[in-house]
């Protein structure tokens, strides 16, 4: 681990915080966590983290509020600021832009664009871990017609779906699975990251199919697929 890489995570829900540690378990950094803005002011003093991500709804002291403390700091003014807000209000964009963030990421979080928000000022290659699993799923151009399959791996990002009828990349594509073990049906927007054709494989020991990446999750469903990979012990395929 890399300990001159430190990012700071506040949120106030340990589903929350839970789930970036999730997308960040394969980075060589230094991680804290911490739930209330007073206290995330006070770590950061402590810690000098590269990156700070904030919540904009915290206890105690707002996300904006400690942004705004930050980047008033002369020994902290230099560290990254991403603050997580909702796509529905833009006023708390207006409000995150003002405190001084450098960045803004929308909730639902999009796996993906965290991480690229992330290795954007880290400058480290941030790779999401990928476990083996054999999982039905159906998934198609709409919420109507599905097409059966089964997925070969998946992670909190995405999953890998095996199949020789493939569709374009960055196609949109709805999806929908269930996990071992858990009643409620995932079901989401993604679309097609790459595809590994039959003729000219991308990777040689890999079947034939398309990478799916998840586009519209709920924090819950990402959550259940966490425990679901934690709690079958499943195997990485990288």
């Amino acid at each position: 681990m890399d300990e001159n890489k430190k990012i700071l995570l506040a949120g106030n829900t340990k589903l929350l915080l839970g789930i970036e540690k999730t997308f960040l378990q394969r980075a060589s950094v230094k991680l804290f966590t911490v739930y209330e803005g007073i206290d995330t002011l006070e770590l950061a003093r402590e810690h000098r983290p590269d990156v700070v991500i904030i919540d904009l709804n915290m206890p105690e002291m707002g996300g904006t509020e400690c942004c705004y403390a930050i980047k008033q700091d002369p020994t902290l003014h230099d560290t990254r600021v991403i603050m997580l807000t909702t796509g529905g209000h833009p006023n708390d964009q207006d409000r995150c832009l003002k405190a001084g963030c450098d960045e803004i990421l929308l909730k639902p979080i999009n796996p993906t664009e965290f991480l690229k928000k992330v290795e954007k000022y880290l400058r480290l290659p941030l790779r999401r871990k990928r476990y083996q699993a054999k999982i039905k799923v159906q998934y198609g151009e709409n919420d109507v017609s599905f097409l059966n399959g089964y997925s070969f791996d998946i992670s909190s990002g995405g999953l890998f779906i095996i199949t020789e009828k493939t569709f374009d990349i960055s196609e949109s594509l709805a999806l929908r699975f269930s996990l071992t073990g858990y009643a409620r049906e995932i079901m989401c927007h993604s679309k097609v990251a790459w595809v590994n054709f039959p003729q000219k494989p991308v990777k040689l020991d890999w079947p034939p199919g398309m990478g799916i990446q998840f586009v519209d999750i709920s924090l819950g469903e990402l959550h259940s697929i966490r425990t679901f990979i934690e709690s079958k012990l499943l195997d990485p395929s990288w």
